[in-house]
């Protein structure tokens, strides 16, 4: 493991990019993979990269890092900074293409001004602002207070390392977070969310003898995206696509239903789905009818947003065993009126979503299938009221069908207009840029909200870096954009004296 310290898994890549001190990292990190849930290795790397510095480090159970680094530079007895990142990256891949994020790394491409990956989503979201915080880390001689770095696992699945990491280890009341998609703002707010399970019995069965044909009925070429960033943008959703094919098809002949799969995770947008059909030869040409018709539809439904959306059967393999009809028509029913999408926008910040949810992901489980959705909004009452409202959908749906809350119930950071670190940024932003820095009070749902409830962290802001298509194959970061943010982040630490 010592090795991967100093070279990076891809070496090469970035060398000519700067500012090598932040983009070596990042580089390091692409090389280690690390989607939620798979966060062990890219713990460890960090726990030695720290201890291989002489710097104090921790690890959790669920591969949330601390790293303790004493102030420098004339700032060693000031307040303590906590930094803040998350370890973790959504795993979304463009169709046909073979990759495994469990072991493979990231390959990284440089074009023009922009970092990405092929085929795959990048990872800059959060390794870049990670290796913001290494970088600071790994610097000997810029003077900064006493530093806290807090790297935590599993955010992009309900926030679970935030939530259980113990804070009561924390000695700072000051936070900047890295995980910012621009670097023309300083964000001073964000809303919460709380992700939940929808949970249908399958009463399963055994594949009717009459049913001898086979195939798997697929939703492809959806743009997907990030839950809060593109939730307005009207893309399609390949669950709710899925479902309004199943109801077609059912409707056309006598088809039986199984493994229904799709989503990447609960706060991407699904950009592809699909299920198994068992179906008598006699209802095929029917049921491809009533898909070509659905296509027409969605076609030109979705001319503007979703323009390649495509609904198609391919050959399949028969399964063991099959939905029950009641049970299909259930998880059809229930998946289209989960309300996906802007539910409110937020009439005090012009133009931004106060409330949406995001249908993310369905999976077959041993009893059935398994829904997973995120409400995202800029007031608990709002998202609690949300939540309730498919509580009852659920609770109608009957045949065993049950909801339940998933990781943790993340609270709203709200702004405040007296903030010591929003005052340093910006001044810092003003002499650096010649302008004043957009100050952003966000639909989106971070992390801060748990420290500020928890610790109580009383100052809180994010420093950004331009990025592009979150949680999806077309992930980008600019790299220009890192060589601009870097000097902000180094003047403002090294002035929290």
């Amino acid at each position: 493991m010592s090795d991967t310290l100093s070279a990076p898994a891809t070496p090469g890549v970035l060398d000519d990019l700067q500012p090598r001190e932040v983009l070596q990292w990042f580089e390091a990190l692409a090389g280690i993979p690390r989607g939620s849930g798979n966060e062990s290795a890219v713990a460890d790397w960090v726990v030695e990269f720290a201890r291989s510095r002489g710097l104090e480090a921790v690890k959790d159970e669920v591969n949330c890092v601390l790293v303790r680094k004493p102030g420098q530079g004339g700032l060693e007895d000031a307040a303590p900074l906590i930094l803040h990142g998350h370890l973790d990256m959504v795993c979304e891949k463009e169709e046909g293409v073979e990759f495994d994020f469990v072991t493979e790394p990231i390959r990284l491409i440089v074009d023009g001004d922009f970092i990405t990956a092929d085929g795959t989503s990048l990872g800059a979201d959060n390794g870049i602002g990670v290796s913001y915080i290494l970088a600071l880390l790994a610097d000997d001689d810029l003077p900064h207070p006493p530093l806290e770095a807090v790297l935590t696992a599993m955010e992009e699945k309900g926030k679970v390392g935030a939530g259980q990491f113990d804070t009561s280890q924390l000695r700072g009341r000051r936070m900047i977070d890295f995980n910012w998609i621009t670097d023309r703002e300083i964000l001073a707010g964000c809303s919460g969310d709380v992700t939940f399970t929808v949970d249908i019995p399958g009463e399963f069965e055994p594949v009717p003898d009459t049913h001898t044909e086979t195939y798997k009925l697929q939703v492809r070429g959806l743009r997907g995206g990030h839950c809060e960033f593109d939730i307005q943008l009207e893309r399609a959703n390949a669950l709710q696509t899925l479902a309004r094919a199943l109801q077609v098809v059912v409707a056309a002949g006598d088809v039986r239903v199984s493994a229904p799969f799709g989503g990447a995770q609960n706060n991407a947008i699904p950009a592809d789905a699909e299920a198994v059909l068992s179906l008598r030869p006699e209802h095929v040409d029917a049921v491809r009818e009533a898909i070509a018709a659905l296509q027409v539809d969605l076609t030109e439904e979705y001319d503007l947003a979703d323009p390649d959306v495509r609904v198609e059967l391919v050959d399949a393999d028969a399964p063991e065993r099959v939905l029950s009809t009641a049970a299909a028509e259930r998880l059809a029913a229930v998946t289209l009126l989960i309300p996906h999408g802007v539910v409110r926008w937020n009439l005090h910040v012009p133009d931004r979503v106060e409330t949406s949810n995001n249908l993310g992901t369905i999976r077959p489980t041993e009893d059935g299938v398994r829904l997973m959705s995120t409400i995202t909004s800029a007031l608990t009452s709002r998202k609690h009221e949300l939540y309730d409202r498919v509580a009852a959908l659920v609770a109608l749906a009957r045949g065993g069908a049950r909801i339940e809350m998933y990781g943790l119930d993340a609270p709203e950071f709200p702004y405040r207009a007296d903030s010591e670190l929003l005052a340093v940024a910006s001044q810092a932003f003003r002499e650096l840029r010649g302008e004043d820095p957009q100050v952003e009070v966000s639909q989106c749902s971070l992390e801060l909200g748990m420290f500020s409830s928890r610790v109580p962290v009383a100052d809180i802001i994010s420093i950004g870096t331009e990025l592009h298509a979150l949680h999806s194959p077309a992930e980008k970061v600019n790299h220009r954009s890192v060589e601009r943010t870097w000097p902000l982040v180094k003047t403002v630490v090294s002035r929290l004296g």
